[in-house]
């Protein structure tokens, strides 16, 4: 800057003017220095580093460079060429260097998050990422950074230690902790969610209370994403996972099989003893010949041995069609390919109730996917709705205006009055 001074009073400038324009001419010269400088790290230096990270066989090298770490690193060549010379300027030197260091600290606080960010990128590539997520305490490690990095600027604009301001930040605990209340949560939940694995990335969870029904996409240090089956996002706060109930369908998926829970309601005014007909009738069905064949046999030996009087079927033990259609339903489920049988399979009474006597399929598919579980659940069901008259059962349903109207035409028909008709459609709702 002297040097221009100088060379500007030889032209016969001024003093005060060739002391202004000197300072004018040496501040162009420190930014075409910059641009120069800042030029060949982008276009030059980062270029040859592309390079070489792109023909390694490392990807963690491929992570940095996709989180921009290099290219961040380079905005901190032009702040150290102003540091530089900022004793050019002795009346501004303190203020340039304190902008200049300033901006250093933000550079690095960014390139700093920016190999944080490729930690977590590399991490995930490994298939422990999916069981033992590491996002959570990225992100503390970045809030920590980040504090420490305000605290530095706040030192350097100051002019003051850090270690004044760290003194100081146990009287601002008490807002901190108030400021990062969801985040020290969300850090604590997330640890406990790690440590007991309740929840991975990829579970299918259920949680009612936020609409959650979904697979987790991402698991943060405060919330956990959740892509719901309509392919909506729903966002959990981490700290909601452990002090609120969920259902996580990861047991069944792992499993390899997928429970059927549901019953048929059979008319109990429709179960009867089997009659002479009807047993020979069942003997003509594959999967009930040998079972038929088998309790004949052994209900004959027990009537027998205890010398009971069959000319009264409430005496003594006799098949009923709601039995032999139970034992055709296990003996079918069995048969089926689509039914695990490696898992529970049962076929079971519940308690009657005004539809009926509930007549309960609890089983598994040997499929866990759902569009092949629910077409596998609806196969089975088809076949039983359309068996069970077979047996001489009818499954319960409460009428409907067809039934109504075809009760009132049949009246008709066969001229009763309408007295008569109440009575009969009341009978009809009575059953």
């Amino acid at each position: 800057m002297k040097f221009i001074n100088r060379q500007l009073l030889e032209y016969g400038l001024d003093p005060t003017w060739a002391h202004y324009l000197s300072g004018v001419l040496m501040i162009l010269f420190i930014a075409l220095i910059c641009i120069v400088a800042n030029f060949i790290t982008k276009k030059v230096i980062i270029k040859i580093i592309t390079r070489i990270v792109t023909k390694t066989k490392y990807q963690w090298d491929n992570m940095l460079l996709e989180r921009k770490v290099f290219r961040r690193l380079s905005h901190i060549v032009p702040a150290i060429i102003i540091h530089r010379f900022s004793t050019t300027f002795p009346n501004y030197e303190h203020l340039i260097q304190m902008g200049a260091n300033t901006y250093i600290i933000i550079v690095s606080l960014m390139v700093l998050s920016g190999i944080l960010n490729a930690i977590n990128d590399m991490y995930q590539t490994y298939e422990v990422s999916k069981t033992r997520p590491i996002k959570g305490y990225i992100q503390v490690v970045k809030i920590i950074v980040i504090t420490f990095g305000v605290i530095l600027i706040i030192a350097n604009l100051m002019g003051k230690s850090p270690l004044l301001l760290l003194s100081g930040i146990g009287a601002l605990s008490a807002v901190l902790m108030l400021i990062f209340k969801d985040s020290l949560l969300g850090l604590v939940a997330g640890v406990q969610l790690t440590s007991n694995d309740m929840v991975r990335v990829g579970d299918w969870i259920e949680m009612p209370k936020y609409g959650a029904d979904g697979d987790v996409i991402d698991i943060s240090l405060v919330t956990v994403k959740v892509q719901n089956f309509d392919k909506t996002i729903t966002t959990i706060p981490s700290y909601a996972m452990i002090s609120d109930s969920f259902i996580n369908w990861r047991g069944m998926q792992s499993s390899g099989g997928r429970r059927i829970k549901r019953s048929l309601f059979i008319d109990t005014a429709s179960i009867s003893f089997c009659t002479e007909e009807m047993i020979e009738k069942f003997k003509q069905i594959q999967l009930l010949s040998n079972y038929i064949t088998n309790r004949e046999q052994e209900i004959a030996e027990y009537n027998i041995k205890h010398e009971i009087n069959r000319d009264n079927p409430v005496n003594g033990r006799a098949l009923t069609n709601i039995g032999v259609f139970r034992a055709y339903i296990s003996n079918y489920l069995q048969q089926h390919s689509g039914i695990n049988q490696n898992m529970t399979l049962m076929v079971r009474q519940l308690a009657p109730t005004e539809h009926g006597l509930p007549l309960e399929i609890y089983a598994f598919t040997n499929d866990v996917r759902w569009a092949v579980y629910e077409t596998t659940q609806a196969d089975i069901f088809d076949h039983l709705f359309a068996v069970a008259q077979e047996f001489g059962l009818r499954l319960f349903q409460n009428p409907s205006g067809h039934d109504v109207k075809t009760i009132l035409t049949e009246a008709k028909e066969d001229g009763i009055t309408s007295e008569e008709e109440n009575v009969k459609i009341n009978k009809s709702y009575a059953n």
